[in-house]
């Protein structure tokens, strides 16, 4: 198998070959290996603006005075969180209840197969997520585990959330406030839940928080090409392909991550505790 150039594994970032913040982060580690000039690190820093995943693992990894071993102790934390947080998540997940979904996580995934190698016995509702469909990505890996599924076009989400009893979803990035940044339409599901009293959960590896956040800066929520909604759109049609959006804490029932299940204000000063250095002190 031909080996990936640090320049290809970047442009599959970049362009969303690779999705997934835990998934771009490990892609940026494993690039870091190929090259870590100093040229080659601010590349990888600016490849996502959206994923303070990505940027938490890099700056990890380089405060090792060897890169392969930052690299290495990184990946080995990330293990270990997923392997928390399947069996963390797995305990809400009751049976013959119906969990709802909006786009893809990895992290979801990863709970409810869990909750399925544990001979629990539910179904998902999922949204298509347009413009790319990834919610076609988490209906094909849920049927392969022989988990029922059913799809709604996003726009349904209201009828499906009214049947679930409990909402989960992906994150992008956490605030120092406690908002999560997910992918958009996110925040109307949450809104739709929290109507019909429908538990909300975000479930994360803790080093998707931002802590630039701690310094005042506002998450840039990223935009993409008008042509992935209309390739061949009308003359002087103007598009918005908004990708990411805030979902606020009084939204949020709970953080589900390798810290546990908590509420949003605890998991961040449960945060610093466990991981002072992703946060900026004072010296």
């Amino acid at each position: 198998m031909k080996k990936e150039s640090f320049e290809k594994i970047c442009w599959d970032i970049k362009n969303l070959k690779i999705q997934g913040a835990e998934q771009v982060a490990r892609a940026a580690l494993k690039a870091l290996l190929i090259r870590s000039d100093s040229h080659a690190i601010k590349k990888l820093f600016r490849l996502r603006p959206t994923e303070p995943c990505l940027r938490n693992c890099l700056r990890y990894a380089l405060s090792f005075s060897d890169v392969r071993e930052g690299v290495e102790e990184t990946l080995k934390i990330m293990d270990r969180a997923r392997e928390k947080i399947k069996k963390i998540g797995a305990e809400l997940i009751q049976d013959n209840k119906t969990i709802f979904l909006h786009c893809h996580s990895s992290t979801v995934i990863s709970i409810l197969l869990e909750a399925k190698k544990q001979g629990k016995k539910f179904e998902v509702y999922n949204t298509e997520t347009r413009p790319n469909l990834q919610g076609r990505i988490t209906a094909k890996e849920l049927l392969k585990a022989r988990i029922p599924v059913t799809m709604f076009v996003d726009s349904a989400a209201t009828i499906a959330l009214k049947k679930a009893s409990l909402f989960l979803f992906g994150v992008d990035a956490i605030t120092s406030t406690g908002s999560i940044i997910n992918k958009i339409g996110n925040k109307m599901m949450a809104e739709i839940a929290y109507k019909y009293e429908v538990p909300r959960y975000a479930c994360s590896f803790s080093w998707k928080f931002d802590p630039e956040t701690t310094l005042g800066k506002i998450e840039k929520l990223e935009k993409r090409k008008e042509s992935e909604v209309w390739k061949n759109k009308p003359k002087g049609l103007k598009i918005s392909n908004i990708v990411f959006e805030e979902i606020p804490p009084e939204l949020i029932t709970g953080i589900v991550s390798e810290l546990g299940v908590l509420q949003v204000a605890t998991f961040i000063s449960e945060l610093e505790k466990t991981y002072p250095f992703l946060f900026y002190h004072e010296k």
